[in-house]
């Protein structure tokens, strides 16, 4: 170990065990509502949970496009890897790329038919696992104060 990291080790706060249990739960718990969430989407409707958010936030706009990169940032994702996934998606037919008409160099996801369709067929599946699997286990205040949390966690990190 260098003497750097050995100082950076000396620095560092580490976590309570009430803190460490806190986080460990909240990765465990999150990576288990994922994996189900995307489960119950391929297995029922061959659409990953990323497929799903996506085309969530195509529907929700009011033309049904979006730039690719409010599209990425919408979705929590790098560029590269949104193209990649967009390019998928196009493969499949539920969206299409197009020139952005305001400036002629952004480019736009716009969703299909066959999109909408899809996200319309999906969500009552991802509705009913986000309630059975995340809603319906947390009493009211419970869930008032799980949205207190990540509302201040993603507002914290998104200022940075």
């Amino acid at each position: 170990m260098t003497a750097e990291a050995s100082d950076a080790a000396l620095a560092t706060e580490w976590l309570s065990p009430a803190e460490m249990r806190a986080w460990r739960s909240y990765l465990d718990a999150n990576q288990r509502l994922m994996n189900v969430l995307n489960k119950d989407l391929q297995d029922r409707h061959d659409l990953s949970l990323a497929d799903y958010r996506i085309l969530v936030l195509l529907t929700d706009s009011p033309d049904g496009s979006l730039r690719m990169s409010d599209l990425a940032d919408g979705v929590l994702s790098s560029r590269s890897r949104l193209t990649h996934q967009i390019r998928r998606m196009e493969a499949q037919g539920m969206v299409t790329r197009s020139t952005c008409l305001e400036d002629g160099r952004g480019v736009l996801a716009v969703i299909t038919d066959e999109g909408r369709a899809r996200v319309a067929e999906a969500a009552p599946t991802h509705v009913a696992g986000v309630r059975s699997n995340l809603i319906d286990l947390l009493t009211s205040s419970q869930l008032e104060l799980l949205t207190e949390v990540f509302e201040r966690v993603g507002k914290t990190i998104g200022d940075r």
